[in-house]
């Protein structure tokens, strides 16, 4: 599967990994050289932490470097007052009355918890391509419900982390 990315998704990940490659690398690989030198492998904790620490820093550079492979690139072009790739929308719950504003991100960037939604979730699929003013129904399950488009706009280039797998 490929996982549709922007090319600032891409530079974030190529950032992560030569930061993983240049400064966390090296830092491990003396940990566990260290460690080695105390002798008894076989309860050393220092040992087996560093190996570990060793491990999930490579898992994470060959992940990024997958992702970044077989990469499909996207990019936005929505007008600027319509819901597009890194717009942040403002939508008002018509039933309950109350506003939230959001920024739609790519799947790599997404979480619910910090309103970073992605075009596939049911919300951003029901704003994704309206205006301001615009209301729209977000379909859930077999109900749905109803909210309208207060504002779009451009989103500040904000440090977003590309989500950890």
């Amino acid at each position: 599967m490929h996982d549709k990315l922007t090319r600032r998704d891409i530079e974030k990940m190529q950032e992560e990994i030569d930061r993983r490659k240049l400064e966390i690398r090296p830092k491990i690989l003396k940990e566990v050289q260290e460690a080695r030198a105390q002798g008894d492998l076989s309860e050393n904790f220092e040992y087996h932490a560093a190996r570990k620490a060793k491990g999930e820093n490579d898992s994470r550079i060959r992940y990024l470097e997958n992702m970044i492979r077989t990469a499909v690139i996207v990019e936005d072009h929505s007008a600027d007052d319509q819901v597009g790739l890194e717009k942040k929308v403002t939508i008002r719950f018509l039933d309950e009355g109350e506003e939230e504003t959001y920024k739609i991100v790519t799947s790599v960037r997404g979480s619910s918890l910090h309103n970073l939604i992605t075009p596939e979730s049911p919300l951003g699929k029901a704003l994704f391509g309206h205006y301001a003013g615009d209301t729209v129904h977000v379909q859930v399950g077999a109900g749905g419900y109803d909210v309208q488009i207060l504002s779009v706009a451009r989103a500040d280039d904000e440090e977003e982390t590309i989500r950890k797998f």
